[in-house]
């Protein structure tokens, strides 16, 4: 039997990298699994057939998490289709790296409305079917860089340092309605989106890692799988997953 046998989950931004590998594990452990996806519904149908391949049950839900009411019809949907919902994985993000003396308005607000924004209304939208049953384990996918200075990343820095404080406010709002909301932060992954950093530049990242390598997206899927399956007692922290860079 799988840890989670008969939940029901939606990951956001689930067709490739972390969330990828956060649904896989997911069906893995016995939940049925719905994999949001913004445009790629190619890598999507990867992901289902995957999930299909070991015995699991995978809905594609297309949505911009970062459009309030495409957010919201996504999870009521879900909710609906599975006719409950116990597991929320705020995962998706973009970047829109530039210092800032170049950084325009639109890039600052692209990612706080996809990273930060998406994550309050998908959250806001999910709260009703989980107070309704008394359970729910939202988790929040942060980032090493919401924790430390990250040059060139004002914009997500913040909206990865506003998804901590919003998982410790909703965790205290939420505690007394069977809901725990806590939040994994990943250091450097290896992840489409940071095969796109120069070579030079990976090096001397992992220089400043005392584990000497960068994590694998499975890695932080068995964090979230922790907190899902085994937390009942944990709520409002955080499990930084960097191999040791920032402790």
């Amino acid at each position: 039997m799988g840890r989670v046998d008969g939940r029901t989950a939606l990951v956001t931004g689930a067709s490739r990298g972390i969330g990828r590998a956060i649904a896989l594990e997911l069906a893995r452990e016995g939940a049925r699994v719905a994999v949001n996806f913004a445009s790629n519904e190619a890598k999507a149908q990867e992901v289902a057939d995957e999930i299909t391949a070991l015995g699991g049950t995978c809905l594609l839900v297309q949505a911009d998490i970062g459009k309030p009411q495409e957010a919201r019809a996504m999870v009521e949907k879900v909710a609906k289709e599975f006719t409950h919902l116990d597991v929320l994985v705020n995962n998706a993000g973009i970047t829109r790296d530039a210092m800032l003396p170049q950084m325009t308005d639109q890039q600052w607000v692209d990612v706080i409305q996809t990273n930060l924004g998406g994550c309050f209304f998908c959250t806001s939208a999910a709260i009703p079917f989980m107070t309704a049953q008394s359970y729910g384990r939202i988790v929040n996918i942060s980032s090493l860089n919401g924790q430390i200075p990250a040059i060139g990343q004002a914009n997500y820095s913040a909206s990865k340092g506003g998804i901590i404080a919003f998982t410790r406010t909703a965790a205290a709002e939420l505690v007394h309605s069977g809901i725990t909301v806590n939040t994994v932060a990943p250091g450097y992954t290896e992840t489409d989106m940071f095969e796109s950093v120069p070579a030079a530049l990976q090096t001397k990242i992992k220089g400043h890692i005392p584990m000497g390598r960068f994590a694998h997206p499975e890695e932080i899927a068995k964090a979230v799988i922790f907190l899902v399956a085994d937390g009942d007692y944990i709520t409002g922290q955080q499990i930084s997953v960097n191999g040791g860079a920032f402790m």
